[in-house]
């Protein structure tokens, strides 16, 4: 692959004409005042940024698919303090130019050391069946590869290969400490956290641009989780059917509000523990994430489209 500037660079190039290779994770056609032009969110392995085609906007858009990898030529511009890309000129690029591997977020924290926490939470959990439920599913070494190498979503927190299995052991660690406060199940709490999530390596797909799948969107990942633990259960003889509700209802009401898609609202205090332990990992990655691609100068993160606010952000010396 030619020589390629970072998206955690282009802020060195301000004003110059660049020409590299980038990972299309979305693209739409929109209407301006000047016509139609293409909006993009382009990636490698160190961030995102936002890019625009202004010239043939709807025939450019025809030469490629989110998804794949493009090599373009853009003026890099700063637009209301963000760095974003204004492309002159865009091809598909063929998988001989590059390494898909440059186009990868992953997790900074390396795959055995997250394996290696994920089961020692696993074996803090005393109750025969709930330690029985986590080994029949996650013994199933396909299962824990995909888990393993998962993104938690597709555009907020933990969006990188291995951000599920990072995110679960985040969200572990939380409920444990919740466990030592307040007056709840730590084998429950653990166990919520580990399989709350885990219906994403299903719900998304296994290729670069972390795409829904069809079951991901028709279903989504509270139900399929619910529904790896059913069968799960199924498989141990004698699981206490209160146990088995418990669990589920900690799956389907995580989410905490019927507006964010959650199946039930939370019910039990394991439950409102979880939600809070999910959602304060969640929010504090996805504002960590702004913050470390942010310019090393910059006073004010790029937009959070997701809670329509900016971040400022906070040196102390």
């Amino acid at each position: 692959m030619a020589e390629h500037i970072l998206v955690s660079d282009l802020y060195q190039h301000e004003n110059k004409e660049i020409t590299a290779f980038y990972l299309v994770t979305e693209k739409e056609l929109r209407e301006g005042k000047g016509g139609q032009y293409l909006r993009l969110r382009m990636q490698d392995r160190s961030g995102n940024v936002t890019a625009n085609v202004w010239r043939d906007a709807a025939k450019t858009a025809e030469e490629f698919n989110q998804g794949d990898v493009v090599k373009v030529k853009a003026q890099v511009v700063n637009f209301k303090g963000q760095i974003q890309l204004s492309i002159t000129r865009l091809r598909y690029a063929d998988k001989s130019e590059y390494d898909m591997g440059f186009f990868l977020a992953k997790s900074r924290f390396e795959p055995d050391f997250l394996a290696e926490r994920f089961w020692s939470f696993v074996d803090k959990v005393e109750n025969s069946y709930l330690n029985r439920l986590l080994h029949v599913i996650f013994d199933d070494k396909e299962f824990f590869n995909k888990f393993l190498y998962a993104p938690a979503a597709k555009g907020w927190h933990h969006n990188y290969r291995s951000g599920l299995i990072e995110h679960t052991i985040a969200v572990a660690g939380l409920c444990e400490y919740c466990a030592t406060i307040y007056p709840v199940s730590l084998d429950l709490m653990i166990c919520g956290a580990i399989f709350h999530d885990m219906g994403k390596v299903e719900e998304y797909t296994g290729d670069a641009s972390f795409e829904f799948t069809d079951i991901g969107r028709l279903v989504g990942h509270l139900s399929l989780a619910d529904t790896m633990v059913v069968a799960a259960a199924a498989q141990i003889p004698g699981f206490p059917d209160d146990l088995l509700l418990n669990l589920r209802h900690l799956i389907l009401s995580h989410h905490g509000e019927y507006e964010k898609a959650s199946v039930r609202l939370p019910q039990t205090l394991e439950a409102v523990l979880l939600h809070n332990c999910d959602n304060l990992d969640a929010q504090v990655t996805g504002v960590s994430q702004l913050l470390d691609s942010a310019p090393p100068d910059a006073i004010w993160s790029e937009y959070d489209r997701l809670n329509n606010r900016y971040y400022r952000i906070v040196r102390v010396d």
